[in-house]
């Protein structure tokens, strides 16, 4: 088998619905799995995979593992030659697959391949391609300069080599996976992305930012939304400069205090909030039963025109491409005047996020 897509689900089961249907999009013509690990999650994502997807394999955990744990059961299931961790809050493109497939090709120090992740509104996600968090740069990201934390030596669209990728996407070899002894179960949520990039590194493979490539995020920008994400996060920080980079322990303890107190006076910039006028329904018909619920006047088009700002494009893919989709999204983030729901293939919600610190929306139907 060639290809082993393992996702971790904990309570997103409407995300996780879209995700899995893009998914099978991408597979069609490779010899492919889809392995669903669920973290105990308490909604019905486990009865939602077994009615609509069948043929995805379903690990059902009995308490939250965490992130690291949770997706090496998965990979211990796997049997692709290739693995792709990916988030339940994703959407793959159709040639995503094959495109990262065919790069990786005869490379034989390839690491872990990333791609461009775009939120919701379609604004590039900068952790798409990182640097090793070294105890300085991590600073001055704490602080808001993130020149150093980010590989900004390649631009969104370029390919190259990187340090550290996100865990929302990696592509590798189960081979190298396997060889750096996978996710680190000391990380229960956070860093543990970090950490494998910089094993693989260690190991003498290099990690790859493959721009040609292009993958929604929902979940947006890691944002320092309350005081328990940052204690999870810089706890994770701790860890891994622990593992990797042991000082002297005046210098560590500045470092834990630092990490400790920055959260407290970090403040959230949050994006302003706009009231929909319209929706514009990106199909060949619209949905009535949709339509019956919505607010405000629907206009129906085959294709992204000049409709006013604050339209609320609701993308049908049942008409669209999930490449088409991810396309719309990409091409007009510089405006940001629209925002944006998909409905999935036959599927009764649309989703979307239209801010960079929440997960988004859900409106069944």
């Amino acid at each position: 088998m060639k290809l082993s897509v393992i996702i971790l689900n904990y309570n997103v089961r409407y995300f996780l619905e879209l995700c899995l249907k893009s998914v099978q999009a991408a597979i069609v013509n490779i010899e492919a799995e889809i392995i669903v690990i669920d973290n105990n999650s308490e909604d019905d994502s486990c009865a939602m995979v077994k009615s609509v997807f069948p043929e995805v394999k379903l690990i059902e955990n009995k308490e939250n593992f965490g992130f690291s744990k949770g997706n090496n059961i998965g990979v211990a299931e796997a049997k692709g030659e290739y693995l792709c961790i990916l988030n339940p809050d994703t959407v793959v493109a159709e040639d995503t697959f094959t495109k990262l497939l065919t790069f990786s090709n005869g490379k034989d120090n390839i690491g872990a391949l990333g791609c461009k992740l775009i939120n919701g509104v379609g604004a590039f996600l900068p952790e798409s391609k990182r640097n090793i968090p070294y105890v300085k740069a991590a600073f001055k990201k704490l602080l808001g300069n993130s020149s150093k934390y980010y590989a900004n030596h390649l631009s969104e669209q370029q390919t190259g080599e990187i340090d550290i990728l996100v865990g929302a996407f990696m592509f590798l070899k189960k081979t190298v996976y396997d060889s750096v002894g996978g996710f680190d179960e000391d990380y229960f949520m956070y860093g543990e992305d970090i950490d494998l990039s910089y094993k693989i590194l260690k190991a003498g493979y290099q990690n790859h930012y493959f721009g040609d490539a292009t993958v929604i995020h929902f979940k947006g920008e890691s944002t320092l939304r309350d005081k328990q994400y940052a204690r999870r996060f810089y706890g994770a920080m701790q860890i891994f400069y622990k593992k990797h980079f042991k000082k002297h322990l005046i210098f560590d303890m500045l470092v834990w205090i630092g990490i400790r107190v920055v959260y407290l006076f970090r403040k959230v910039k949050r994006d302003a909030t706009t009231s929909v006028l319209q929706y514009a329904f990106i199909s060949n018909t619209i949905n009535k039963k949709l339509e019956a619920i919505l607010p405000k006047k629907v206009l129906l088009s085959d294709a992204v025109t000049n409709f006013e700002p604050n339209t609320e494009l609701i993308l049908d893919a049942n008409f669209l491409s999930y490449k088409a989709i991810i396309q719309i999204l990409d091409a007009n983030s510089s405006s940001r005047q629209w925002t944006y729901k998909i409905l999935p293939h036959d599927s009764n919600f649309i989703l979307g996020s239209d801010t960079t610190i929440s997960r988004g929306e859900i409106i069944q139907f």
